[in-house]
């Protein structure tokens, strides 16, 4: 028997309004190429599931301790006593080993307060248009679909292609989120069903791009011209980064370039640093050094905003 095509999906969000037209369902798919120290979606850059662990919610060993019992490679011990965030009784933590940890959810299981997921599920495609199509009504009456997001959607180019087909053929419109990290022949493939882009562009100048993000611009620029000459439709999207990219030189570079795409952008959206994913490497145990500084401030943002404007361009801030 034929085995079914899975995609590993770490994220289902209904209501969103943030990802593309009207009110729409975004599926976050694991695994990205890029490693952006700004990154609000740690989780999602992995491929394989993995073990997450939100502290605020672990009641203590002493109420419960289940999770260590579950874990047959001893991967779960006594860790340290801390304060309850919202008690301050003493409560003693779990230590996870992550040496010793396979991810296979044997603790995520019996821990009831949900402290302890596993981020990263397999989902069929038929599995997630019967999730999203229950949200069918409220794309009709508000113009809205379902958005692909990740991580990098196109790191899973089959599953992604078949979703956005399936979607298609439900009268679903569809929005791809996307690095633009990947060979033009895999985004080719999923154009005749993909309504709308929504395309990061981060930097225009490669060896800053490589050092900061860890990948070259290249691939990201030539797919974006590609992809205009095909009359896709772009929403670009830029993150504004402190002594990143958030001089106006860098910008206007980036506004220059968007220009140059003619009709194919419909609008540009800026969006503000913020260090709402931080606490998120914590719960996976990533322990690299990542961005953690003041966001722009409303002033600086505005006069980035009308330097676009000023170039001819839709600009919008999100």
């Amino acid at each position: 028997m034929k085995k079914q095509l899975t995609g590993k999906i770490f994220d289902i969000q209904g209501f969103s309004v943030q990802d593309g037209p009207g009110i729409r369902t975004t599926v976050f798919l694991k695994g990205c190429p890029l490693r952006c120290p700004w990154c609000h979606s740690p989780e999602s850059q992995q491929f394989n599931a993995q073990l997450s662990w939100i502290a605020m919610r672990c009641t203590g060993i002493e109420k419960c301790g289940k999770c260590l019992d579950a874990c047959t490679r001893q991967a779960i011990s006594p860790g340290k006593s801390v304060p309850h965030p919202t008690t301050h009784e003493k409560i003693r933590h779990i230590r996870i080993d992550r040496s010793l940890c396979d991810n296979c959810g044997d603790c995520a299981a019996v821990c009831y307060p949900k402290a302890l997921y596993i981020c990263g599920t397999d989902y069929t495609v038929e599995e997630i248009l019967a999730r999203v199509s229950k949200d069918k009504p409220f794309y009709e009456h508000s113009g809205g679909g379902v958005t692909l997001s990740g991580g990098e959607p196109l790191c899973q180019p089959e599953f992604t292609r078949q979703l956005l087909k399936r979607l298609k053929e439900n009268g679903i419109h569809t929005a791809l989120d996307t690095s633009g990290y990947v060979p033009f022949d895999t985004m080719e493939s999923i154009l005749p069903y993909t309504d709308l882009f929504l395309y990061d562009l981060k930097h225009m100048d490669s060896a800053r791009h490589k050092t900061v993000v860890g990948v070259s611009n290249e691939w990201i620029l030539a797919n974006a011209q590609k992809l205009a000459r095909a009359e896709a439709k772009l929403q670009i999207r830029i993150p504004v980064i402190p002594d990143f990219n958030d001089s106006e030189e860098s910008i206007k570079d980036i506004g220059l370039f968007c220009r140059s795409l003619g009709n194919a952008v419909t609008i540009i959206q800026l969006l503000p640093y913020h260090n709402l994913g931080v606490m998120k490497y914590q719960r996976i145990d990533d322990r690299r050094i990542v961005l953690e500084t003041e966001p722009p401030s409303d002033e600086k943002i505005q006069s980035l905003k009308e330097l676009l404007e000023s170039l001819g361009l839709p600009v919008t801030v999100h």
